[in-house]
């Protein structure tokens, strides 16, 4: 029996840069996510900017999972090892469900990349009310790592029919 090639289902992305150095003009990493996300034919349903502050990210995320447009939540920054650095705390109570396997790949591709480095990744995923969130650095060459090697092939069944994809129809999303 032949089976049909799976659909492609663009995905409403909310793009969030956590950052206390960069405006939207020199936001390197946000503007290759959102560009990435586009051509890869998402949509970039919301685009937002906060500073490096624990409640402030928390409420953006929180505000983007109750939004049910929403899919997926890509956040870019926060996610290192300085005290400013808070992504992850911030957005990991929101978690119905952690995705460790996101982190443990992204740092295992990155090695290939950037050495011992990526340890000090502190990249995360999760679901939180239906919603994938997904918490990267803020360098552009993180997010072109975990973009093109991990998420887009995931949310494109073309690519990756037990990907992402699977749950977010599950969902009815």
């Amino acid at each position: 029996m032949h089976r049909a090639a799976p659909e492609f289902r663009p995905f409403r992305i909310h793009l969030l840069t956590v950052t206390d150095t960069r405006s939207p003009k020199e936001d390197g990493s946000g503007n290759y996510l959102a560009e990435a996300l586009q051509n890869a034919g998402h949509v970039l349903h919301a685009r937002e900017w906060c500073r490096d502050e624990l409640y402030d990210i928390r409420a953006r995320v929180s505000v983007a999972i109750a939004e049910p447009d929403t899919d997926v939540v890509l956040i870019t920054g926060g996610t290192g090892m300085f005290d400013r650095d808070v992504t992850p705390d911030a957005v990991e109570i929101l978690f119905d469900k952690a995705i460790p396997g996101f982190g443990e790949v992204f740092r295992a591709v990155s090695l290939q990349e950037i050495g011992m480095s990526t340890i000090q990744s502190r990249a995360v995923a999760g679901i939180a009310n239906r919603t994938l969130i997904f918490c990267l650095p803020g360098s552009t060459g993180a997010c072109r790592t975990a973009w093109e090697n991990i998420i887009a092939p995931q949310l494109d069944p073309r690519i990756n029919s037990c990907g992402f994809t699977r749950v977010l129809n599950a969902w009815g999303k």
